[in-house]
């Protein structure tokens, strides 16, 4: 990788460091906290740029999976930590990569964070974090109403196979999250910003300030809120993200990251105890190069995600529909979101719709789908084009009925990822087309 001179946050090649002794005072692998934050964008426009080996625009891809030096001393002296990245030193690309390092600046500018890295996939970056902050015997807090694969892991997993309990509650009650807080043995407070898939809000900082007061870890899951939320600007110590969903906006890519302290990333990466280096869940450098050139317009991606979401559900309201959204003014944390989130970004990209009963969900989705063409039937988010599930039989169904009761997901609540393809009025004609069809078939009244 090329040795970098930082002038206003442009980073220009220069020439490859060749022996330990050469330095700069700008040596930087992960990004300062911003003197002000003012929002996601800023913080992106404000973060370091790095161009290509050969002054192209956009950064060079290493993808290397091994790296030289120049003195064999050299590689001692990295294996015991006293040259890293921070000089630009490398070993191995199971351990730091320039390419994945530069989209880590990236997501901790992006979540306003010491540092991040990034990961193979979402699960790996939370079962990873996970098990670097709590260790066997250890307990865990965590919402009753996560994305499934999470709860599974949690609920039966980390118990198997590493004896970690987990305990279930109610986040809306900060009482009873506080209760359920066992000092000396819970380590970590786990919960989604906005849960996956009823779309609660979670009060981050009144949660972050019961966990801090029993020296509890907060992580929080941030995928259905990028640009929208800023956990650790709440409180948060740590943010996860799958990066396959808005953060790629492709449907086309599997990644994740932890964002958080430097000393959590490092902690990581350490080669004789870090989950990074020693479960593996490397991203490819072709990937992070793919993603770093993504992450610009997504603040422009997430803005109409939001607005078209929120326009759609106020219609669906008005047509006697049950819609779920935060951004209506019924919806129960609608004011708390208007509280915490950042401006002008909107109230996230996700609806629900409740038909009540799965054959009522599962006959809209397929008129919606193959006769109207509204969106797609698929799991995933953050999709130009708009997503449908059935939550209870496909991304929830790790959980059983009571599991789902207590997290309030019904049979037929329909989660929608809303694409921002076509233009507006076209799609919403799409929608009403169907109820129409719904209507004279007997599925669907309008009250």
């Amino acid at each position: 990788m090329a040795d970098t001179i930082q002038n206003n946050n442009v980073v220009t090649p220069t020439k490859k460091r060749m022996c330990p002794e050469e330095s700069s005072p700008n040596d930087d692998f992960i990004v300062k906290k911003l003197a002000t934050w003012d929002d996601p964008v800023s913080a992106l426009a404000n973060a370091r740029h790095e161009f290509g080996e050969h002054g192209g625009v956009n950064m060079s891809i290493e993808a290397s999976a091994t790296f030289t030096v120049m003195e064999p001393e050299t590689l001692s002296r990295m294996f015991t930590g006293e040259l890293g990245p921070d000089r630009d030193f490398f070993i191995y690309s199971r351990h730091f990569n320039p390419t994945v390092l530069n989209l880590g600046r990236q997501m901790a500018a992006l979540e306003g964070t010491e540092a991040a890295y990034c990961t193979s996939s979402g699960m790996s970056a939370i079962s990873s974090v996970l098990m670097q902050l709590v260790s066997s015997g250890d307990h865990i807090v965590a919402s009753h109403t996560l994305y499934g694969g999470t709860h599974a892991l949690l609920a039966h997993f980390l118990p198997r196979s590493l004896n970690i309990a987990t305990t279930f509650v109610d986040i809306r009650d900060l009482g009873k999250t506080k209760d359920a807080i066992v000092e000396g043995r819970t380590k970590v407070l786990y919960f989604e910003s906005m849960s996956n898939p009823t779309l609660t809000v979670a009060d981050i900082p009144g949660l972050s300030r019961i966990a801090h007061e029993k020296g509890v870890t907060v992580v929080v899951d941030n995928t259905f809120a990028p640009m929208v939320v800023s956990p650790a600007r709440l409180g948060a110590d740590v943010v996860v993200h799958s990066i396959s969903k808005y953060i790629s906006g492709g449907a086309d890519i599997i990644a994740g990251a932890v964002c958080g302290p430097t000393s959590l990333v490092n902690s990581l990466m350490d080669l004789h105890q870090g989950a990074f280096m020693l479960l593996g869940p490397t991203m490819n450098a072709k990937v992070a190069f793919e993603l770093s050139e993504r992450i610009p317009h997504l603040g422009l991606r997430v803005k109409e995600h939001c607005h078209r979401a929120l326009v759609y559900a106020q219609r669906m309201k008005k047509l006697g529909l049950k819609v779920i959204y935060p951004g209506l003014e019924d919806h129960p944390d609608h004011y708390l979101l208007k509280s915490i989130s950042n401006k002008e970004y909107g109230y996230g990209g996700m609806l629900c719709l409740d038909m009540e009963t799965e054959a009522r969900a599962n006959k809209l989705m397929d008129v919606l789908q193959n006769q109207t063409q509204f969106g797609l039937m698929a799991v995933s988010l953050g999709y130009y084009e708009t997503l449908m599930s059935c939550s209870g039989n496909s991304t929830s169904s790790e959980l059983n009925q009571d599991e789902k009761a207590k997290a309030g997901i019904s049979p037929g609540l329909v989660r929608m990822s809303i694409g921002y393809s076509g233009n507006l009025e076209q799609r919403w004609a799409q929608f009403e087309k169907a109820l129409l069809k719904l209507q004279d078939s007997g599925l669907f009244s309008n009250k």
